[in-house]
C-alpha cells in the first residue's frame, strides 16, 4: 500500500492545480495576518473559508482523481494486490497531498509572523487539524461516490451534490426543523443533527477552542452547556474521527465487491 500510495503523493503533486492550491492558501494567509493585526481574526476568517472550501476542493480532486487513473487502477488490479491496498492508497495520497498543500500554504505565512511566540498558536493548529480532517472527509466521500458510479458526468454531479448538501442545504433544512418543532425540547436533536453534518461539526470545534460567545451557533452553545468547552471539543474531535473511519470502511467494502 505504501507505495501505491507513494505513487498517488507524488503524482498529484506535480500537478499544478496542487501548486495553485497551495498558493491560494498561501496569499491568503499573508493577506490576512500582514494587514490584520489580530490572529483571532485572522483564524476566524480562515475557518469561513476553510470549512467551505477544504471540502469543495477534496471532493473534487477525489472524485477526477479516480476516475482519470481509472486505467491504472485495473492495471494494478490485474495484479496480486488486494483491492482494498490499491484503493486505501489511492485515496491516502490524494487527502496527505492536500493536507499537506494546506498546511503549508498557511503555515508559511504564519511562521514568518512569529506565530510560535503567539498565544493563538493552538487556535491555529485547531484550524488545522480540522482542514485536514475536512480533506480526509470528503475525499473518501468522493472515492464512494466514485466506486458506485461508473458514469462520470453522474459520480461528479452526486459528489459536488453531497458538497452543496452539507455547506449549503443542510443549514437551512436545520433551520426549518427548529421552526418547526419548536414547541419541543430539541436540545438532543440539536446535538445529533449537528454531528451528522462535519462541516458544522469543524465549525463548532473551531469556536468553541476560540471560546468566542457571541459567535457560537445554538448547536455550538449545547456543546459548549452539555459538555464543557473542553469536552466539548474531544466530543466533535471524536465524531470528525469516526466521520473519516466510516467512509474508509466502506471504500474497502466496495472494492471488494464491486465487478470492474
Amino acid at each position: 500500500m505504501f507505495k501505491i500510495l507513494k505513487y498517488s503523493f507524488f503524482d498529484l503533486m506535480r500537478s499544478r492545480w496542487s501548486y495553485v492550491y497551495f498558493l491560494f492558501y498561501l496569499m491568503l494567509g499573508i493577506v490576512l495576518l500582514f494587514l490584520n493585526n489580530d490572529t483571532s481574526k485572522a483564524v476566524i476568517t480562515l475557518m469561513n473559508i476553510i470549512i467551505v472550501l477544504t471540502p469543495l476542493i477534496g471532493t473534487i480532486f477525489g472524485i477526477m482523481y479516480y476516475y482519470n487513473s481509472r486505467e491504472f487502477t485495473e492495471l494494478l488490479l490485474a495484479q496480486p494486490i488486494k483491492r482494498s491496498t490499491i484503493f486505501l492508497g489511492q485515496y491516502l495520497g490524494v487527502s496527505l497531498s492536500l493536507s499537506l498543500s494546506l498546511v503549508i500554504g498557511l503555515g508559511i505565512p504564519f511562521i514568518l509572523y512569529g506565530i510560535f511566540q503567539s498565544s493563538a498558536i493552538f487556535n491555529f493548529l485547531t484550524l488545522l487539524l480540522v482542514g485536514a480532517f475536512l480533506t480526509f472527509i470528503f475525499v473518501a466521500l468522493a472515492f464512494n461516490v466514485a466506486l458506485s458510479n461508473e458514469n462520470k458526468i453522474k459520480g461528479f454531479g452526486y459528489a459536488i451534490l453531497i458538497w452543496l448538501f452539507m455547506a449549503v442545504i443542510y443549514d437551512g433544512l436545520f433551520l426549518i426543523s427548529l421552526m418547526l418543532l419548536e414547541e419541543y425540547p430539541l436540545d438532543r436533536y440539536s446535538l445529533i443533527a449537528s454531528m451528522l453534518n462535519p462541516i458544522d461539526l469543524s465549525r463548532i470545534l473551531i469556536l468553541l477552542k476560540l471560546d468566542i460567545s457571541a459567535l457560537l451557533s445554538y448547536t455550538g452553545a449545547l456543546f459548549k452547556k452539555f459538555f464543557g468547552t473542553n469536552l466539548g471539543m474531544i466530543s466533535s474531535t471524536l465524531v470528525l474521527v469516526l466521520w473519516v473511519i466510516l467512509p474508509v470502511m466502506r471504500i474497502i467494502y466496495k472494492s471488494k465487491k464491486k465487478d470492474f
